[in-house]
């Protein structure tokens, strides 16, 4: 691609990192408040489920359009992939996002090990986010002035 500059999508993909990573925060805590009234035997408070579906697929979207960027934006300006460790880093991220997300549906009574698994992989996300947003900040460097 011989595109004029790609600084626009490092903008979109610099904010789109920030609103992941808040939503990552905003998920903890909305599933840690749930995990507390389970294990505490207390009533739920109404919608807190719903919000944590609903931010848990906003970050979906978000880390799915991240790759997107990412890999357009890097096949754009260097012609191919594979240039740092942050190509592996953010196919971790989609892959324990994407994970995650399949297994929130799968949490019911009858299937006890999806929870587990859903808290497992998000432990493993936030390393993943840590790798992928220091990986990230150092190619950032090479497009400021």
């Amino acid at each position: 691609m011989n595109l004029p500059s790609f600084l626009w999508l490092w903008k979109i993909a610099a904010w789109s990192m920030g609103c992941s990573v808040f939503a990552y925060f905003v998920l903890a805590m909305t599933g840690g408040w749930m995990l507390y009234s389970r294990h505490s035997k207390q009533p739920r408070p109404k919608g807190l489920r719903t919000l944590h579906y609903f931010v848990g697929g906003g970050m979906v979207c978000l880390v799915l359009a991240l790759l997107a960027i990412g890999l357009v934006g890097t096949l754009g300006y260097y012609g191919s992939l594979g240039h740092s460790i942050h190509l592996a880093a953010g196919l971790i991220v989609v892959s324990l996002v994407l994970g995650s997300a399949w297994s929130a549906t799968q949490i019911n009574p009858k299937n006890p090990w999806a929870r587990s698994l859903h808290i497992s992989l998000n432990i493993g996300l936030f390393f993943a986010f840590t790798a992928v947003s220091l990986s990230g900040w150092v190619i950032v460097q090479k497009y400021l002035p």
